[in-house]
């Protein structure tokens, strides 16, 4: 893919996010019971949190509900979901900022012992963003830091698959993208588009061992077939700039 095809994705789903950022934040209320099961297994009381794509706000609320006294910091292009963040519990520091998660620098100091990506970096085109993003994630960590993320599995679904759209109607061809990428539509609140990639294990696999991660944990949830997000926990393969010999 080249970069102006990329460019022209990422304003795709900029402006599907300002159009329909309120519709998209109704239908997204509770957390996924991927996250959710997330919560017991890798967050600790006093980590240090930063949510890459943090939508509405709404993984804040629930850690609000939990034992959870760190820090949280969220960031996401779209200001109509930022604005469904507000106002978020006291319980403990929380942060909310817009950023463009395609940029190579994001604006905040690292040391997190957390970094997630929940149903975001499908939405990054071409190899090059992606493995930026990655690789950002990673300098922001603490060492031992785990970065945890996860993926639309939506070709795992006929429901899904019936809104996929021809490129045509992004004024693109399909030579002009890359393998696993797609036009899907959106029906609430009037007729919108959105760009997503469609992840396998093996190319998530791939990205990580570039980025300079390893794959510590990988597991299917979400939906009625419990299949519609794949998620992974991945920590640095080796030593990285911010860590302390």
């Amino acid at each position: 893919m080249n970069p102006e095809t990329a460019r022209l994705l990422i304003e795709l789903n900029r402006r599907f996010y300002h159009q329909f950022g309120a519709e998209f934040s109704a239908t997204r209320q509770r957390i996924q019971p991927g996250v959710r099961s997330l919560l017991t297994s890798h967050i600790q009381p006093h980590d240090s949190i930063l949510d890459l794509g943090c939508g509405n706000g709404e993984f804040a609320r629930i850690l609000a509900q939990t034992p959870f006294a760190g820090a949280y910091c969220g960031l996401d292009f779209s200001l109509p979901l930022l604005a469904d963040a507000d106002p978020q519990p006291q319980r403990f520091p929380v942060q909310f900022r817009a950023q463009d998660l395609t940029q190579p620098f994001w604006g905040v100091s690292p040391g997190f012992s957390l970094v997630t990506a929940f149903a975001v970096l499908h939405h990054i085109p071409s190899h090059p963003l992606r493995l930026q993003f990655v690789r950002q994630a990673l300098a922001l960590l603490a060492p031992g830091g785990k970065f945890i993320l996860s993926n639309w599995q939506f070709l795992n679904s006929p429901r899904l698959r019936s809104r996929l759209q021809p490129w045509q109607k992004a004024n693109l061809q399909p030579s002009d993208v890359d393998e696993g990428d797609y036009l899907l539509d959106w029906r609430r609140g009037g007729e919108g588009l959105r760009y997503a990639h469609h992840f396998s294990s093996l190319e998530l696999a791939q990205l990580a061992a570039e980025a300079g991660f390893r794959v510590e944990e990988s597991f299917l949830s979400d939906g009625e077939g419990g299949n519609l997000g794949l998620y992974q926990v991945w920590r640095a393969a080796e030593s990285h700039p911010g860590d302390i010999p």
